[in-house]
């Protein structure tokens, strides 16, 4: 949804301000374009030990960066029909927190392990002088493994957390014994500790990762500043998260749009190109073949609405 846009567009504009910048995610599928690294670490999740590989592509001067690991590849059908969280809507896979505790940890480690000289810019690994920009409640560990593991042996001393919020519905919350699945020190419990009145996943105390996620962050981040407002406004527009995001304080900054993404003189996905001089001579048009292809009246003097976003309960 509304994350992925953005990790497709963000990145690509903060490097043309002259950033490095490195995106880190799941490796879901077979990526055409991204190839093995062949750099391999391993990790400790839960009470075992795992080996991840890095692979790579660079586009539009953005180092992309998957994590492979069957635990991400083995759940997705392919990219038509994919079960990216869950077997089915509603339902989550067990070893969610096993897999996004590899993710944030993986993350942790590429800046520093992956040797990349893609960019006629930038050469060589990332290093520790980074911040990291982690979003929704997947990445909520990588801030606590930074505390907890990272720094005490003065590595990445100097670098930050942002967390961002792109829908505060979504929190990470399972049963508080699964804390011992993490492997973080018992100090951080208070951060993830969270009473709620639901039985799901399991009644009454519970851990919850988003919260941790903007305790343990330096900077917490949303979408838009009318989204840092809705949030911090009633128990229920912050789905519980309220309280503590106005102790931590919250910036809210506007989802930008990527022009090249979404220029309609050159989209692949439109039969008629414009801009704003031909604009309203293509519109009808272009509403009159999509009128036609769903199967509508064809008429160009009536509105067409449409609305992208999700329905649920």
């Amino acid at each position: 949804g509304g994350l992925g846009d953005v990790l497709g567009g963000l990145p690509p504009a903060m490097a043309a301000n002259g950033h490095r910048v490195m995106t880190i995610s799941p490796r879901y599928d077979q990526y055409k374009d991204a190839w093995d690294t062949e750099v391999t670490v391993e990790l400790k999740v839960g009470d075992k030990t795992e080996t991840v590989r890095f692979f790579h592509c660079y586009k539009r001067g953005v180092d992309r960066v998957f994590v492979d690991h069957p635990l991400f590849l083995e759940k997705v059908w392919g990219k038509t029909a994919s079960k990216v969280y869950g077997p089915v809507a509603g339902v989550d896979f067990r070893d969610n927190q096993l897999r996004f505790s590899l993710l944030c940890q993986a993350a942790l480690e590429a800046p520093r392990v992956l040797n990349l000289n893609s960019s006629n810019c930038f050469s060589g690994p990332y290093g520790e002088e980074v911040v990291f920009i982690a979003n929704d409640w997947h990445t909520a560990l990588l801030p606590c493994y930074l505390k907890a593991v990272y720094k005490p042996r003065g590595i990445y001393s100097t670098a930050k957390v942002a967390f961002c919020i792109h829908n505060i519905a979504y929190q990470g919350r399972f049963a508080f014994a699964d804390f011992a699945l993490l492997n973080l020190p018992d100090e951080f419990k208070s951060s993830f500790d969270f009473m709620d009145g639901y039985e799901k996943p399991v009644r009454g105390r519970k851990i919850n990762w988003m919260k941790a996620g903007i305790l343990e962050s330096d900077k917490l981040l949303t979408v838009s500043p009318y989204y840092a407002e809705e949030i911090v406004s009633a128990a229920e527009k912050g789905v519980e998260l309220d309280n503590i995001i106005r102790k931590t304080g919250i910036f809210g900054i506007v989802n930008g749009m990527d022009v090249q993404e979404w220029n309609p003189l050159t989209d692949k996905y439109t039969t008629i190109k414009y801009d704003a001089s031909t604009v309203a001579d293509a519109k009808p048009l272009l509403k009159e073949t999509l009128q036609a292809e769903v199967g509508l009246p064809v008429d160009r003097d009536i509105p067409v609405i449409g609305f992208i976003g999700r329905l649920e309960e």
